[in-house]
């Protein structure tokens, strides 16, 4: 089991780049859904939104994902996340992922930063792909991406219980993707 958790922590390492902060990575991700189809209608009728730039996932039989983020309510930076999740099943690899929860309406966003938030089994996310055949799938409680950030496409999504999820995959290889079971910590600014 111990042999296990290192493999996982060793998988997350080498998908999250190291090194200094960019520019500004939270500005860059913003953009990056701004600009992809329908994650960009959605900046305009939530309410609010936390934003992940780099999650890194990984994963033997156990994996571990981790990431910190930003929340912003009406467009305003009011504080920091982080996004940790575990899962036990069929995976195997690892990679690095963006992702964007939005929030519909001031429900969602207290239920968010209550403190501490889980999503259910029914999360889902709606994986924004790049490539020749470029598209956006939603799949049960899962999100699989292939591709990267350029000349992304996305086709329509809605909320679901105040919330809308959109990941864009940034590097690596990984059999599975899911959002269900992501727990997240919030801390006011």
């Amino acid at each position: 089991m111990q042999y296990l958790n290192r493999v996982v922590l060793i998988l997350i390492l080498t998908v999250v780049p190291f090194g200094g902060a960019w520019a500004d990575e939270y500005a860059d991700t913003i953009k990056v859904f701004k600009e992809t189809g329908a994650s960009g209608t959605f900046f305009d009728k939530s309410y609010g939104y936390a934003v992940f730039p780099t999650i890194g996932k990984g994963g033997v039989v156990i994996g571990g994902a981790y990431g910190k983020g930003r929340v912003y309510e009406k467009g305003n930076y009011v504080g920091d996340a982080s996004m940790t999740q575990v899962s036990v099943g069929l995976q195997l690899g690892g990679q690095a992922y963006s992702e964007i929860v939005f929030l519909e309406n001031k429900r969602a966003f207290d239920d968010f930063t209550s403190g501490n938030f889980e999503f259910g089994a029914e999360a889902s996310a709606v994986a924004i792909t790049a490539g020749a055949s470029a598209q956006a799938t939603t799949t049960g409680s899962s999100a699989g991406a292939s591709g990267g950030q350029h000349d992304a496409t996305t086709t329509g999504s809605t909320f679901t219980k105040g919330m809308a999820i959109f990941t864009v995959a940034k590097g690596g290889l990984m059999y599975e993707a899911s959002v269900s079971g992501q727990k997240f910590s919030y801390t006011p600014k």
